[in-house]
């Protein structure tokens, strides 16, 4: 396998990137290190050496001794030099995970996020549709399914899609356009809808961070803990080395051809004060302050994954209390650190 992976030196994608070395993948890495960083390939033992897009075609030309290393073209993916390398490049798999991937950010400037979000999938797409790509696996995301009512249910993959935010919007509209191609150009296209993804090497220093990052970070420093609207809202919170097992599944073992897509999550929800509760256990002097309720967030979600157990024999390894352990070691704390 020969793999792209877009954003590959952020949280979930470093995480790819790993599996995918292990595997023996040659892989190249994409990221303009706006939300990525170096140091998640590092931090993961990545052998990698770092080029510009303008230089990318020398690079490649003048050293043959790259096989072993991920190459990183710290450059947006659809940089012209970047695009141009990458049409030549005898490509087999595309992982696509660059995104803004923030609901709230999404809220705030809908036009910004939808030329990130949708508009540079669509030139991707189409340069992956001059090449004989085995696999383009999409990082989607539960937001397409939108606010369905206030009971907590199980949203099944054929679930009606009813987007509450632009983020929402962006990931379906690229849905869209992912099973046109594939009928238009015999494209082999999975769309993975991510639940909540968390999990090590998930930096929380920014108003956009995921509420089990941002809330180590807060307890690193001593801080105060945000809890957005009642606390009550749940989430499927899914562990990121089980995310990155999926989307390795669906490259090497998923066999059906077209455009296909599934869930990724753990069929467990827990709400956002139970997951309080659980770092009040190891924490017991952390405070909480109340915020108001994110515009564009919804109020539950809890995913069916029977497609892709039944079709990959993929369920979540990582329990929320085995999960919740990894993340707090990598951030440093234990008991007494509270």
């Amino acid at each position: 396998m020969k793999a792209l992976v877009t954003g590959g030196c952020g949280f979930i994608g470093s995480h790819l990137v790993k599996k995918l070395v292990e595997k023996g993948a040659d892989v190249t890495v994409v990221d303009d290190l706006s939300a990525g960083d170096l140091t998640n390939l590092h931090d993961k033992g990545i052998q990698f050496r770092a080029v510009h897009p303008g230089l990318i075609e020398q690079f490649f030309a003048k050293d043959s001794s790259l096989k072993n290393d991920v190459i990183v073209v710290t450059a947006d993916f659809v940089d012209p030099s970047f695009l141009q390398h990458f049409v030549t490049g005898e490509y087999t798999h595309v992982f696509h995970l660059a995104a803004n991937p923030r609901v709230e950010y999404s809220v705030q400037y809908p036009a910004i996020s939808t030329e990130a979000n949708l508009m540079k999938t669509v030139e991707l797409l189409s340069a992956c549709r001059q090449m004989n790509i085995e696999k383009f696996v999409f990082s989607s995301s539960s937001a397409v399914y939108g606010q369905h009512n206030d009971d907590i249910i199980s949203i099944e993959d054929s679930s009606d899609t009813n987007p509450s935010s632009p983020y929402g919007l962006q990931k379906l509209a690229c849905e869209m356009f992912m099973k046109q191609f594939s009928d238009l150009y015999n494209m082999n296209i999975a769309a993975l809808r991510f639940f909540n993804v968390y999990g090590p090497g998930c930096f929380g220093d920014n108003p956009y961070a995921t509420a089990i990052a941002a809330w180590c970070d807060k307890i690193t420093k001593n801080e105060p803990l945000r809890s957005d609207g009642d606390g009550n809202q749940t989430r499927d919170m899914v562990y990121v080395e089980d995310v990155a097992e999926a989307m390795i599944r669906f490259a090497y073992d998923h066999k059906e051809k077209g455009f296909v897509v599934s869930n990724v999550g753990t069929n467990y929800s827990l709400s956002n004060n139970e997951i309080l509760g659980h770092l009040r256990l190891k924490f017991p002097d952390i405070s909480v302050v109340n915020a108001p309720e994110r515009p564009g967030d919804v109020k539950h979600t809890l995913a069916s994954i029977d497609r892709i157990e039944k079709c990959l024999n993929w369920k979540p390894s990582t329990s929320f209390s085995e999960g919740l352990l990894r993340t707090l070691a990598w951030w440093g704390l234990n008991e007494q650190d509270a």
